[in-house]
């Protein structure tokens, strides 16, 4: 649970929750619930009450400093049905830790020596405000700092033991993602079913997911949970196999392999080089490619051919309409060409407002040019409003890249 109106008001992006959710992953603790609830005592005692009545342990974040608005130490003990004591030695510490800065405590630090009766406490080593362990009946609250670096230090030191030592059970979660591009999320999805199926037969662990993300594509996210890592790993390793036999070239990537970087080690592996010609994705193509380290190697560079005269009298198109196969296939030969480059890769087509020579927003002409192959256009039609049709685009056209090389071994 987070706690702090800022973080409602998207004034602070809750980062601290996410971190935790994957560090209990890791822990093979499974965390079921994420919920934000701003600095009001009523609420955060309801929030709190019904995060005990769904979880066997809560671990609250934010709302320990020393300012009046920090009132979780409060809507703890109200839950707990007891009274706040100040404890004498944490605020001795505290005392110290701001003499060690030369500087005087302000009397509202105080407030953060109060805890619960029957909580026991998180010793602070990073700043002011010690954590909290807070039995109710035979639940458990935990309270933490919301300062990132002070809530992970308590979260190693103290809450990730306490909750291994509870659960009686040592384990690993692990995930992992599949980036794919080309089907819709219910194509997809019908597709892995399969697969579903038979997990949930035979007790539903690893686990299948999606994520659908926008112009990066859909993810088929695996998640397994075993004794160690290693066993968790021999599950993912299994489910991505069975997956890839169901998805074929859709998958494209793992984790955080992006288009761009599967594009880039198969032109690695191929000794390939690629020059771009860039009309309706204005650059967004070559900009996508040079985020991969070592993009010199292979990436020649890109002519961003907007108006119709640079592509005439720059790469060579014959004069006419640009917005056709024609065009495309001209527009990647003249890359190839212009640049030294081993593949010509290019892009023409519609983003809007309005249409142009004909074409309705969102056609879009792709172009390729391979080594020994004769060239070839691709018409494909893409939705969505003006920027998201270039970055459809851009993504699409790495794609085509991607399906016309061989794999990286």
């Amino acid at each position: 649970m987070a706690v702090g109106t800022e973080l409602l008001l998207g004034q602070i992006v809750d980062t601290n929750s996410s971190w935790m959710g994957q560090r209990l992953a890791l822990a093979g603790i499974d965390s079921h619930f994420q919920t934000k609830v701003g600095d009001n005592i009523d609420r955060i005692v309801g929030a709190l009450r019904t995060a005990l009545d769904r979880s066997d342990a809560v671990i609250m974040c934010g709302g320990l400093g020393p300012t009046q608005d920090d009132i979780t130490r409060e809507a703890i003990a109200t839950v707990m049905g007891v009274e706040l004591v100040r404890h004498d030695e944490i605020l001795d510490r505290i005392r110290a830790m701001f003499r060690a800065r030369g500087r005087d405590m302000a009397e509202s630090n105080a407030r953060q020596a109060d805890v619960p009766v029957g909580a026991s406490v998180i010793a602070q080593t990073r700043g002011t405000a010690p954590g909290l362990i807070c039995p109710v009946g035979d639940k458990v609250v935990y309270a933490v700092p919301g300062v990132p670096h002070e809530m992970m230090d308590m979260m190693e030191r103290a809450i990730v033991p306490d909750l291994q030592a509870r659960s009686g059970e040592k384990a690993v979660i692990l995930s992992r993602t599949l980036r794919t591009w080309g089907l819709a999320e219910s194509t997809l999805a019908e597709a892995v079913q399969p697969r579903i199926d038979a997990l949930d037969r035979s007790g539903g662990n690893p686990t299948i997911a999606f994520l659908a993300s926008g112009i990066e594509g859909i993810k088929v996210r695996v998640t397994a949970k075993a004794a160690d890592e290693a066993t968790a790993r021999v599950m993912l390793d299994a489910e991505e196999n069975e997956l890839r036999k169901l998805l074929g070239d859709i998958v494209f990537g793992v984790d955080e392999e992006s288009m761009e970087h599967a594009v880039a080690a198969r032109l690695m592996a191929a000794g390939l080089s690629l020059g771009l010609a860039e009309s309706v994705t204005g650059g967004l193509v070559a900009s996508r490619l040079v985020n991969v380290p070592g993009a010199s190697e292979w990436f020649r560079g890109s002519v961003v051919a907007y108006d119709p005269r640079v592509k005439f009298d720059v790469l060579g198109v014959p004069e006419g309409p640009v917005i056709t196969g024609a065009a495309a296939r001209a527009m990647a030969e003249g890359a190839r060409r212009v640049l030294g480059a081993d593949v010509g890769l290019a892009s023409t087509g519609v983003a809007g407002p309005a249409a142009q020579e004909g074409a309705e927003v969102g056609t879009v002409w792709f172009g390729i040019a391979m080594p020994g192959e004769e060239s070839e256009a691709v018409e494909v039609r893409l939705p969505g409003d003006r920027d998201r049709i270039r970055q459809f685009s851009s993504i699409s056209l790495l794609d085509l890249l991607r399906r016309r090389l061989p794999p990286a071994p």
